[in-house]
């Protein structure tokens, strides 16, 4: 014989997908934006916009490092801190690439940052032309809204600086490389020097203008 549900129970059914459902977009909408490391921290930030790559992740780390689900730069990211030489944040953002298989961001405060004495730009004469960054390694410099800050991040690294733009926002291009130790060591320049700087997968970097004329 068949079946049939009483209605009580189709309408208990039916909330409780409602419910479920709310909860869901609730939750979406509950995730923060990122805290920015300490002072001299490197924070490491790993692009996993699924649960299911969260909970990989946090089963590959060790129990001790933190790790807190965050938006940045509109993605979910599983932020890891407390890292204090650039060389372990680079150590396991080659751990999390090997054995996860997701990408991972490096960014840092400065510890003290020095006085940048910078110049206007020139009007550009170059021609508009967005392109995408190959396979590799893009260093970007947050410059708040001053370009005129390019001048100072060319001498530090004795070369041309970019415009770009990553996540839907624009930076200075400082170094763009497929060789690691050369990014990792620009990084260390500009945070010396005080500057916001961030390595980044290039393939996710829109170059804007491959040269800043000063």
């Amino acid at each position: 014989m068949q079946r049939f549900q009483t209605l009580p129970s189709v309408l208990g059914l039916a909330f409780a997908g409602l419910i479920g459902g709310m909860s869901s977009v609730f939750a979406q909408q509950a995730i923060p934006n990122c805290q920015p490391p300490s002072a001299g921290e490197y924070l490491l930030l790993v692009v996993s916009p699924t649960a299911e790559n969260q909970k990989q992740l946090r089963s590959a780390l060790p129990p001790e490092l933190k790790t807190i689900t965050c938006k940045y730069l509109n993605e979910t990211v599983t932020r890891i801190g407390g890292f204090n030489k650039i060389d372990d944040a680079n150590r396991w953002a080659r751990y999390v690439s090997n054995i996860v298989g997701l990408s991972a961001i490096i960014t840092t405060r400065p510890t003290a940052p020095d006085v940048v004495q910078a110049q206007p730009l020139q009007p550009q004469t170059a021609t508009y032309n967005p392109q995408a960054l190959g396979e590799g390694y893009a260093v970007l410099v947050d410059y708040y809204n001053r370009p005129e800050l390019a001048t100072s991040v060319q001498q530090v690294v004795g070369g041309n600086v970019g415009f770009a733009s990553y996540g839907q926002r624009p930076y200075l291009l400082a170094v763009y490389t497929t060789n690691q130790s050369e990014a990792y060591n620009t990084l260390q320049k500009l945070n010396d020097r005080g500057f916001v700087a961030s390595i980044v997968d290039s393939r996710k970097v829109i170059l804007l203008r491959s040269t800043v004329r000063l």
